[in-house]
Order: C-alpha cells, then structure tokens, then sequence
C-alpha cells in the first residue's frame, strides 16, 4: 500500500479569537463536506471527523456527515476519528458504516476508540465504571458482526444475538482500526487481534511513541500476525502555509482559543502560548507546522521512527477560518503528498532500512 496522507477534523464550535462568536451548526457541517470535496479533488488519500456529544462540537453521527462527504467525492476514503464504541451499539455503528461503504463505493472506514471525553456514557446510560470492559466488549461484538451473517454473541455488557440477521452487508471487509493515546493495554489489544493501530501524538516529543509502535508489533507477532502487513497512522494537529511564519500567525489564535475551550471542559485549561506553539513544529515536536517542506522534513523523520503507513493532520484544530483551511488543503495535497509518496516509495523500492 502506498503511504497515505490525510485530515481529521472534528467539527469544533470555538469561538472565534476576534468576534467572539461561534460559528452556527449548520454552515460548520457545510463547511467540513466543503474540505472533503477540497482534500478529495487535491489527492489526499483519507477524511476523518470525530464523534463528540457536546455543545462546543458539531460532530455527534459521524456516519451521517460522511455520507454527505460521500456524494460530494470520488476517491478519498471517509472514516471516523473516532467512533466511541465504548457507548454505542456496535449493530448500529457496523450498519450505518456499511451503508456508507455501499453508497461511497467501498470508502468507509471505522477508527474505533474508547473515548477520551466521557460525556456520551451518562447520555446513553452507560456506567463509567465498565469503561475498560465495555470497548473490549464491543469491538469483540463488532468485529463478529463484520466477519459473519447470522451472528451469534453472547456478553455481560449487551443484550445477546441469537442468529441475528444484521443488514446491510458491504461488498467487502469493513476496515476498522483501534485508536489510542498512548495507553500500553490498548497498544497491545490492537496488536493481539491483527487491527490497524490509529496513534494520536497530540503534544511533546513524538519520539517518546515509538516504544508503542514497538509494543503493537511485538503483540501482533506474539499472537501470530505478520506484524509487516499491519498498519499504523500517526495523527497530529497541524497547519500547513506558505512560510513558517504565516503558518503560525494564522493558525495560532485558533488553535488556542480552541485548545482552552477543549481542555477547560475536561478541567486542564492549560494555555498554549505562542512560543510553546512553535515549539511543536519544530523537528523534535509533535504538530505538522509550518511551510510545505517543514511539513514534509517531518513526515520524513517521523517515517524514519516509526515506518508508518498512513499519516493524518487534524487541520486547523479551533475553527480556523474556511478561507485558510481550504489553501492548506490544497497545499497539503498539491506540494506535501505527491514528494512524501515519491521519497518513501524510493526506500521501499530500494530496500533501504530505517530506524526502528
């Protein structure tokens, strides 16, 4: 598979740094199916929006987002990022996805993850307590769901299935691939079941991941998976402009007034000045920021680490304004991908052996 680039986004309502005023739902959703059509027509190869159940946050049904996306696209894949599986039916996640995949041509994807905001398990009556139990659970369930039809399952945490006849089916094997922050249980969970690892690095070093990329391997070959053949996605906030200059001056307002309303919810309204912003983008820093080659020089270096196979930029984390995630995109797809595909194509086809 050839290296993939792509953009997550998950639909923030941030007030914006000038006016002080948040954008409205609708024209938000309008403008993420606008991104998508941008990202596809560009080349990028994958567009992601995650599920949120808040008022700061458009996304709460990222199926039905994607099926919008669908009908404005040809090529680009459409995924989650991420599904809380944790509290939802894994029936209907596994049905709304297939339909996406039967209306999009065979382009959905699910990243499912255990949820790092926990406000949909008291709206959807689950106990916080079975946090860890209830995702084993239902990736257990959903992953039966995609592999047969009738299905029978049996759980503490749901209603049982009993020759279930579960439809619609995809023309193909759904992909779905397990997200985490950082937690070495979930590392070796995706590992033991032979799923994608979906890695989010959203801050420090990202060279203090690669002890994870290393436990994933290591599980999925202790359990009897070829761990060459598995795929791992390094996501990370990012920005990409003309210059290093205009990369932070654009985007950092934004990113910040969004990282405090994030955070000040989940009780860390840490702030994120300018100078620990651009930090990030530095060669040793987690975020994609900067111009079209510091961008690539990073995609490079982390590709060195962690011989990864797909890498995805949260574009414009904070309500970054249409205008300028749209010239990012474009960038993104015009300038960063078609060298990043050629030079890690040149390894491959060389042979050559990067660090581990």
């Amino acid at each position: 598979m050839a290296f993939e680039l792509g953009i997550y986004h998950f639909g923030e309502l941030t007030p914006d740094p000038v006016t002080g005023q948040p954008p409205a739902p609708g024209p938000r959703l309008r403008e993420l199916v606008e991104q998508a059509k941008t990202a596809d027509e560009a080349g990028l190869d994958v567009f992601a929006v995650g599920e949120h159940h808040r008022t700061d946050f458009v996304v709460s049904s990222p199926a039905v987002v994607l099926a919008a996306m669908a009908e404005n696209t040809r090529s680009i894949k459409l995924s989650s990022a991420v599904t809380v599986l944790s509290s939802d039916d894994p029936v209907r996640v596994f049905q709304q996805f297939a339909t996406l995949d039967l209306l999009s041509g065979g382009r959905a994807e699910i990243i499912a993850g255990r949820g790092s905001y926990v406000e949909s398990f008291p709206v959807f009556g689950y106990d916080l307590g079975d946090y860890s139990e209830l995702f084993a659970q239902k990736l257990d369930l959903l992953l039966k769901l995609r592999a047969e039809n009738p299905v029978t399952w049996r759980g503490a945490l749901r209603p049982a299935l009993v020759d279930a006849d579960i439809t619609p089916r995809p023309d193909r094997e759904l992909p779905v691939w397990v997200a985490v922050g950082g937690t070495p249980a979930s590392v070796v969970r995706a590992g033991r079941l032979g799923l994608p690892l979906s890695l989010a690095i959203i801050g420090g070093s990202y060279r203090q991941f690669a002890p994870f990329v290393e436990l994933y391997r290591s599980a999925a070959a202790q359990a009897g998976h070829d761990p060459d053949v598995l795929k791992v996605s390094v996501n990370s906030p990012g920005f990409v402009a003309r210059t290093h200059q205009e990369a932070i001056e654009v985007s950092h307002p934004y990113f910040q007034a969004g990282w405090m309303a994030n955070h000040h919810q989940r009780g860390q309204g840490v702030p994120m000045p300018k100078p620990a912003y651009e930090a990030q983008a530095t060669e040793a820093g987690a975020f994609f920021l900067g111009s079209a080659q510091e961008v690539i020089d990073k995609i490079m270096a982390q590709y060195a680490l962690f011989r990864h196979d797909r890498m995805m930029i949260q574009l414009g984390f904070g309500n970054l304004p249409q205008r300028e995630a749209l010239k990012s995109i474009e960038l993104l797809g015009s300038e960063v991908a078609p060298v990043v595909r050629k030079e890690i194509a040149a390894l491959a086809a060389s042979g050559t052996k990067v660090a581990s």
